[in-house]
């Protein structure tokens, strides 16, 4: 969300951008997959605004008909917020921001390195691209893996700031059900003990045309779980839900999110580790950890680097 952000803002700026991106499609956690006839949405689940500037694309999207709202709480500390979902699913909305940017799919960059007057980005092909500047919005330790912080010259203070960054993990079970599932309308559940941190009724939702739930589990199990077999965690978290789901289940897949959410960030919108030739730091660790809060600071880097570049 904070690459599309930043790549759409400059370029409607008058910039020249190109945005490298290592999976199949875009839009990362803003994820959906289908499995037969099931669609399932299992990153994020939904967004919601906050931010005057957020809320006014929100009003956006909604009249291109990429999102629409699926519920309101009244339980939580953000009750009356809408939560607004993809439409169809969430990754509608990362398409429609993509849709007019130049992006390389499956193209992973394995170093980045300062060139005179800009950066060159090798990606895993034997390709190699040229920037005069660089947004990097992967999660902070990917980030940090492709470059060597001694030789940008950074204050032992950002590198501490920046390595003591950690994320929550996240395990994902998407399951086709042999019938509806029993969660109640809207369709999403949050238990408040077990292995289970959050239950999504996809066909409730309104996503998928037979039954489909996604379960995320929560930081504790998907921590201890991570190098355990996917299936056997799968199946442990399908029988934790069964008393809310009463369905059996005819097939299931597990996704890991590696990074699902980072626990503490920066206070910043984004950063900046080099000023010439630029380069930025931004995502979901600088400006919040919702995807409100990787819009903003895609938006915080794209203003700072119009700046910078200006006085180039």
């Amino acid at each position: 969300m904070a690459g599309l952000i930043a790549a759409g803002d400059l370029q409607q700026a008058g910039h020249d951008v190109l945005v490298i991106e290592k999976g199949r499609g875009v839009g990362g956690r803003l994820a959906s997959r289908r499995i037969g006839l099931a669609t399932f949405d299992h990153g994020a689940q939904f967004m919601t605004s906050r931010d005057p500037r957020f809320a006014a694309a929100i009003e956006q999207w909604l009249r291109v008909g990429v999102i629409e709202e699926w519920y309101r709480s009244t339980n939580d500390e953000s009750a009356g917020h809408a939560r607004w979902r993809g439409k169809p699913s969430m990754t509608a909305l990362p398409k429609y921001l993509a849709r007019e940017l130049t992006v390389l799919l499956e193209k992973r960059v394995v170093s980045l390195r300062c060139a005179s007057q800009g950066w060159v980005a090798a990606l895993d092909n034997g390709d190699s691209v040229f920037a005069n500047s660089v947004v990097l919005t992967a999660p902070v330790p990917q980030a940090l893996a492709l470059l060597d912080l001694a030789e940008l010259d950074v204050s032992e203070a950002t590198k501490l700031r920046l390595e003591s960054i950690e994320y929550e993990c996240c395990l994902a079970v998407m399951a086709l059900l042999e019938r509806p599932s029993g969660l109640p309308p809207p369709g999403s559940l949050s238990p408040t003990e077990g292995p289970i941190a959050l239950m999504v009724d996809n066909q409730i939702k309104g996503i998928s045309v037979t039954p489909a739930v996604t379960l995320h589990a929560t930081p504790a199990f998907s921590l201890a779980r991570w190098d355990h077999d996917r299936q056997a965690s799968g199946k442990e978290l399908l029988e934790a839900a069964q008393p809310w789901l009463g369905s059996g289940v005819t097939e299931f897949q597990v996704h890991g999110w590696r990074y699902s959410k980072p626990i503490a960030g920066e206070q910043e919108g984004c950063l900046i580790l080099h000023e010439r030739p630029p380069l930025l730091l931004a995502g979901d660790a600088f400006a919040g950890p919702r995807i409100e809060g990787a819009a903003l600071s895609g938006w915080a880097a794209a203003d700072r680097l119009k700046s910078a570049l200006a006085l180039t």
